[in-house]
């Protein structure tokens, strides 16, 4: 059952939130983008949250809820659920204030985000790894507030932490310079997203408040759509910071009224996004941080001429999650496929494949090959690399003259999905 509220954040506890905060989380810059206001035409500026203490905004919200627990609830200690940025809030600030906190986070969050999850709770926290996404995660959490009774720190659905992420948005108007016609702001629960457009329902009306989500998880589009919170039965996993099966009633509840639109965007095209800032701009992302720049396309026209602020919000990426992300990215751009490709049982086959087959800028970037003696002919699973996407149909037709293509495996997802 949804819970109804009328609760939206007002001024002035958002400013009391910023007091707060003052100290503790970095007033980070509004930055101008050369390559994106170039390409779209616009005012581009990148509000700069990967650069927080924690990498995150999430340090906001999660210190100013947690700096306003009664003697008693700091006393018996909290609990979170997180996919990794609101769990490194919460343990800076339980590190901070002295309290002890028990974190509990999926069981695939990347590496890097539980060590530094470890390295800002020092000696204050308890990491309990569970489940496979933040929702395994938070009924984990919620079982052990039954039992202890501490206190649970939601990640999104509170007061106090929509108050403290409302204050991204009252950084972003007074670091402005001119009036902001639109905000591109990243969704998985909904905190930022719901505080942000509260801020700027008050200060700057006329701005429309654009919220992003994954393709593969758009809970809170879904309940737009709805007209009801809904949950959804599954979810991509791989934008870990924005991949929620329910986005927080009280966020819904605001965002409903007060967001513009909530648009989604492909993983792959977040990829794209995360290769291309580090390429261009030296700027390093989590999946979650590129998901506005990557929305920026689907309002092309719009936004010409227009000031735009996208916000970049957390940049706890895993250096060993590169590998995919180029895959990811290679494969949305029609650049990698992957076959399954029929070589004659005769020496010299795989040779005529490479001279006559693959073209000049083709490249073979996975081989899996089985000789069978018995047979006319051996299959191999074959990955290839193209150099421009309207390379593939004369690629397949040749394939096809040569009597060596078996099956385009892109499009069998009982067998792709192995291969990526």
């Amino acid at each position: 059952m949804d819970t109804k509220t009328t609760y939206f954040p007002t001024l002035r506890h958002i400013r009391e939130a910023s007091e707060v905060l003052k100290g503790i989380s970095t007033v980070t810059p509004l930055m101008p983008s050369f390559t994106y206001s170039k390409r779209f035409n616009s005012n581009i500026l990148l509000k700069r949250e990967d650069l927080q203490q924690v990498r995150s905004y999430k340090i906001r919200g999660a210190y100013n809820e947690i700096n306003s627990l009664s003697r008693e609830q700091r006393r018996s200690g909290i609990v979170c659920a997180s996919a990794g940025n609101h769990a490194q809030g919460v343990a800076f600030a339980c590190a901070k204030l002295k309290i002890k906190g028990f974190i509990f986070m999926p069981a695939p969050t990347p590496k890097q985000k539980v060590e530094q999850v470890r390295m800002f709770g020092e000696d204050q926290v308890e990491i309990i790894l569970v489940g496979d996404t933040f929702d395994d995660a938070y009924k984990a959490a919620m079982a052990e507030c039954e039992v202890t009774g501490r206190t649970f720190v939601h990640p999104f659905d509170s007061e106090k932490i929509i108050e403290g992420q409302a204050t991204v948005g009252l950084e972003i108007i007074e670091q402005a310079q001119e009036p902001i016609d639109y905000v591109f702001v990243p969704i998985g629960g909904g905190g930022l997203a719901s505080g942000l457009s509260s801020v700027f329902q008050v200060l700057s009306p006329r701005t429309k408040i654009i919220g992003v989500e994954p393709e593969g998880a758009p809970a809170m589009k879904t309940s737009i759509d709805n007209n009801v919170n809904s949950t959804l039965d599954a979810i991509d996993k791989f934008i870990d910071g924005a991949a929620v099966k329910r986005v927080g009633d009280r966020n819904f509840e605001i965002c409903r009224e007060l967001l513009h639109d909530v648009i989604t965007v492909p993983e792959g095209k977040v990829c794209q996004t995360i290769l291309e800032l580090y390429n261009c701009d030296a700027i390093v992302v989590e999946p979650a941080g590129a998901m506005t720049l990557a929305a920026l396309d689907t309002y092309s026209d719009e936004i010409k001429g227009k000031n735009v602020v996208c916000v970049v919000s957390g940049s706890n990426n895993d250096i060993t999650r590169t590998a995919e992300i180029k895959e990811r990215a290679l494969l949305y751009g029609g650049l990698k496929h992957y076959f399954i490709i029929r070589f004659p049982q005769r020496a010299g086959a795989l040779r005529d494949f490479l001279d006559t087959i693959l073209g000049p800028t083709d490249d073979i970037t996975h081989f899996q090959y089985s000789k069978r003696t018995s047979r006319e002919d051996g299959p191999a699973v074959v990955g290839i690399e193209i150099g421009k996407k309207e390379h593939l149909e004369p690629l397949i037709e040749r394939m096809k003259i040569g009597n060596f293509f078996g099956e385009y495996l892109n499009e069998n997802p009982n067998l792709f999905e192995f291969l990526i």
